[in-house]
């Protein structure tokens, strides 16, 4: 009976009765919020641990999905001191979320907090410092800086990390309390463990950026553990590092600098100046030392180097920002490349309509400095069709692209012009002034070989409804009007005519070219030009009326006229110089990279300047740290004997120890159920630093095997006294097994992957892998075989999937429950799982009669298929079939074990489910499949030889099939 029915029947209900604190989503078009909650505080208020973590759970679930729960918050708080551990976890999210907007009930529960603060849970004792951070109130500062100090001493290092998130929202309470919580900062700095460390930095970052003093000491451990610490961490402690390196270590390209700046001659020097200056500088440069790197220095661009190799697309951005502020630029080129290179894949850059409008604006900075001589037309036919688009940014931002090439290449100014005197007609606004702003400036630079363009825009000029376009032209034409002094005058005539109904600005620009013809051509425009200043005397708006007046006393000559009206026609017609179309990312290096003061060139809030490097060298004895185990006692163990002594004190599987319990361990093997191999980065990273966590989860592992060992014993000596009763349970087992579909024995060419870890799990591992079998009750479905591996004293019951999450259009079918899993034994199952040709992962809840873990399974591209069998001929015929935009194709470099063709078959059949097809070179191999969901065809073609057009040619009708199966079989043949 669940918890729900359970209360049904204790209320006296009928099963068939709606619930309405089932669904939050769902609850019924006439229910009430009223009923709802109060359905949840009779819950809340029962006697039943069942029935509040059902309560619980479903107030969660509520808050997850946008809902307002804030006035449960009386009958929530009351369950803080709830034995149920559970309950009280759940509690404590609720707490989390809503503390700061009930901050008077809040208050009546300090007590309590205060209380979990010594719960001997970490999860508790952390989510207490949590709800105590988020009390915004004044009074209670004491009580949360204790907290925070004690927590700052806590054996648990998810707590101490929790302590590093409370210092910052403390010290936005009460900035009085910034030197206590610096002494704080500099202790949890001291920390060893990686879970802290880029907390803790962020706090730093917050309270106290110029205390770089405090990083002194610190500074290579973190680089060490650099490599071990969250994604988050990462990108946090790597710009500080960087800001700290600028004020500690000397400029690397400062010779450099001096031998530009050397080679540069003054402009307005003489010769005898010059030769004194040479002499000077060298002198200087003779006086100067060889540069020679701070090995801190190196430690850091060598520890940050491997991390560009990471998954988190923050973490890269971080090292090359990194790099581009601290190497030396023989090393730049590791993170960027000359722009020319990119010219063969010019097509790589075209705009998508899915692309967001900062990723389209900067693929058009990079195809407008990739335009030459040779690419000018393809770019600007593809240029053309942007206009089109209903981003109004990136218009504008294709018609600026336009006006650039223009400018830098000079045999299609021309064109250019013509193609944006077109868009004068288009309808949209945007289009229209972004097109004249940018003719406007290309006429100025070449004027008198453009009066065909000035003539046709001033015929335009009556179609053309937009007022910032007339008011353009009107400019243009009263700038240049002695390059058309048969026309100005007429557009004039015709503009005075229509003068009262046009709008402001348009009227204004009316006057400006009156004036200017009055001072070129008087004999043709006087009457005209007096006209319109009397329309403009009487206007509604004052700035035309006050105009009109100024330009009136300014040009037409009286009595009354000053001395400023003899220099009238050199304030109208003065030469205005040519404007310079330029990028919008020039002069931007003045902020950080990857900074969002960068991105939006202008300086934002919060943003700390990058220092500039010091003149002579800074002491580098200031890093040096005595040799001495400074590990906090409570992780002292003088031997295993002692550890395990320790480890006995409590439940394996107890997660209110510190280091061991499961929390940590879920924060560092986060990844472990996405089926990824977050494990091995470190590995590839190539650093040559253990952390100190990696050892003690080597001796974990071997008191773990000696335990192994131990229960082994126990259990044969089990078997003699109780053997008919192992016999059933084996024979159960046996009968489940052979129900299952396809089952193999895993072996060294299949892959395997952990989706719960036992710790986690608590005692119960399951393992995975891609039986590369047919799933026979779904051929569109992909067989997954799924080990579970029961480490627990005791049987495990009713082993079941629940609440698959899904993408659109993905499929599940589960396996038969497992009833029954002594202990000790492994079961293994199949299941099948249709991604719709996808990676995305698939999500569920893993059950047993006690717990529910949530697991995902993601799989590799090259599972995704099943081989086909095709002869040579029919591989050509089909790969005719698919070309251009179904083709994907890569340079391929051979990696040093790939020595011969047997060795790269090998690789690419373990990287992806694909059969050999028959071919006749030797220069090649070919490889047939084609994915399970869909049955789209995917061929491949691997050089096995290096060569200059050595390529790797995977077709596919599928783009993103075929871009993930390149990018993995590259990796696998590359090393």
């Amino acid at each position: 009976m669940s918890a729900s029915s359970a209360f049904i029947d204790e209320k006296g209900g009928s099963a068939s009765e709606p619930e309405y604190g089932h669904d939050p989503a769902s609850g019924g078009i006439f229910s009430t919020d009223y009923k709802r909650h109060d359905d949840l505080k009779e819950m809340l208020d029962s006697n039943k641990d069942s029935l509040k973590l059902e309560a619980m759970k479903r107030i969660v679930a509520m808050i997850a999905r946008g809902k307002n729960a804030s006035d449960l918050f009386p009958a929530v708080v009351k369950n803080v001191a709830c034995k149920n551990i559970e309950v009280k976890k759940l509690v404590y999210v609720y707490l989390v979320r809503y503390a700061e907007e009930q901050q008077d009930l809040a208050l009546l529960s300090i007590s309590t907090f205060q209380r979990g603060l010594k719960d001997p849970n970490q999860l508790i004792r952390a989510s207490a410092l949590r709800v105590l951070s988020s009390i915004r109130v004044t009074i209670i500062v004491p009580i949360m800086m204790l907290a925070i100090k004690e927590a700052a001493s806590d054996m648990s290092p998810y707590v101490r990390k929790t302590a590093a998130h409370a210092i910052p929202k403390l010290h936005s309470l009460d900035p009085e309390q910034k030197d206590q919580l610096i002494e704080v900062i500099e202790k949890l700095l001291a920390d060893k463990t990686t879970l802290v460390a880029g907390s803790v930095v962020m706090a730093f970052e917050e309270v106290c950026p110029d205390r770089i003093d405090l990083i002194h000491k610190n500074y290579r451990k973190l680089c060490n553990l650099l490599i071990d610490v969250e994604e988050w961490g990462q990108v946090v402690i790597i710009n500080m590092l960087t800001r700290y390196a600028r004020t500690q270590f000397l400029n690397p390209n400062i010779n450099e600098s001096l031998l530009e700046e050397s080679s540069e001659k003054a402009f307005y020097a003489s010769d005898d100046e010059e030769d004194e200056d040479k002499k000077a500088e060298a002198a200087t440069l003779a006086k100067r030392k060889p540069y020679v790197m701070d090995p801190d220095h190196r430690l850091l661009l060598r520890n940050t180097k491997p991390l560009l190799q990471s998954r988190n697309a923050a973490v890269v951005m971080a090292v090359a920002q990194l790099y581009f502020h601290l190497a030396p630029k023989a090393e730049v080129g590791i993170i960027a490349k000359a722009l020319g290179m990119f010219e063969p894949y010019l097509k790589s850059f075209y705009i998508r309509s899915t692309d967001p409008t900062q990723i389209k604006i900067l693929k058009l900075e990079v195809l407008t400095n990739l335009a030459n001589e040779t690419n000018i037309s393809t770019i600007l036919r593809e240029f053309q069709t942007y206009i089109k688009s209903m981003d109004k940014d990136f218009v504008a931002a294709s018609i600026q692209a336009i006006g650039r090439c223009a400018t830098n290449i000079g045999e299609v100014r021309d064109t250019c012009l013509n193609g944006l005197v077109q868009l004068l007609s288009n309808r949209d606004e945007l289009v229209v002034a972004e097109s004249v702003v940018v003719i406007k400036k290309l006429l100025q630079m070449q004027p008198e070989q453009h009066s065909d363009i000035i003539k046709h825009m001033a015929k335009l000029i009556d179609n053309i409804q937009v007022p910032m376009a007339r008011a353009s032209i009107l400019w243009l034409i009263g700038e240049y009007c002695e390059h058309v002094p048969k026309i100005a005058p007429d557009v004039l005539r015709n503009m005075a005519k229509t003068f009262t109904n046009e709008e402001d600005i348009v009227k204004l620009q009316i006057i400006n070219l009156a004036a200017k013809l009055y001072l070129t051509n008087s004999k043709q425009t006087k009457l005209l030009t007096q006209y319109v200043l009397n329309l403009a005397k009487y206007d509604q708006n004052y700035d035309i009326r006050d105009r009109a007046r100024f330009i009136r006393q300014l040009i037409v000559p009286t009595d009354k006229s000053g001395a400023l009206s003899k220099y009238a026609k050199k304030l109208f017609l003065a030469l205005k110089p040519a404007p310079v179309l330029q990028s919008t990312f020039k002069d931007r290096d003045h902020f950080q990279l990857g900074s969002l003061s960068h991105l939006l060139n202008a300086k934002a809030a919060g943003y700390q300047e990058l220092p500039d490097w010091p003149e002579s060298v800074p002491d580098p004895s200031v890093r040096n740290v005595e040799v001495k185990d400074s590990i906090p006692d409570w992780s002292k163990c003088t031997s295993r004997k002692d550890r395990k002594e320790k480890k006995t004190e409590k439940p394996f599987y107890s997660d209110s120890e510190g280091e061991s319990g499961p929390t940590e361990s879920a924060d560092s093997e986060s990844d472990s159920g996405s089926g990824s191999e977050s494990a091995s980065a470190s590995d590839e990273s190539g650093s040559g630093s253990e952390s100190e966590e990696s050892r003690e989860e080597t001796e974990s592992e071997d008191e773990e095997e000696d335990e192994e060992k131990e229960k082994k014993r126990k259990k044969r000596l089990d078997k003699t006294k109780a053997k008919k009763p192992a016999e059933e349970s084996a024979e159960r087992c046996a009968i489940h097994t052979s129900h299952q579909i396809n089952t193999i024995a895993p072996s060294g060419s299949i892959k395997m992957y952990e989706l719960l870890h036992r710790i986690t799990g608590e005692g119960l591992a399951v393992e995975y892998c891609f039986s590369r079998q047919p799933f026979s009750p779904d051929p569109n479905m992909v067989a997954v075989q799924i080990q579970f591996t029961n480490n627990t004293n005791s049987e495990t019951k009713n082993l079941h999937i629940e609440e698959p999450r899904l993408q659109s259009g993905m499929r599940i079918r589960e396996f038969t429950e497992i009833g029954l899993q002594p202990s000790g034994e492994s079961v293994t199952v199949v299941m099948g799982i249709d991604f719709c040709d996808s990676t995305q992962a698939a999500n569920f809840q893993l059950c047993t009669h006690t717990r529910k873990f949530f697991v995902s399974i993601q799989p590799p591209v090259g599972e995704l298929m099943t081989p086909v069998f095709l002869t040579e001929n029919d591989f050509k015929k089909e790969q005719g079939k698919l070309m251009g935009m179904n083709e994907i194709s890569e340079k391929l470099m051979l990696g040093e074990k790939c020595v011969n063709e047997h060795v790269i078959v090998e690789r690419v059949t373990a990287t992806a489910n694909l059969s050999r097809v028959p071919c006749g070179s030797e220069k090649e191999c070919r490889f047939a499949g084609k994915t399970v969901s869909s049955g789209c065809l995917v061929l491949v073609t691997v050089p096995t030889k290096e060569g200059g057009a050595a390529q790797l040619t995977v077709n596919c009708e599928k783009m993103l099939i075929g871009t993930l199966l390149v990018k993995d079989i590259m990796q696998a043949l590359s090393q």
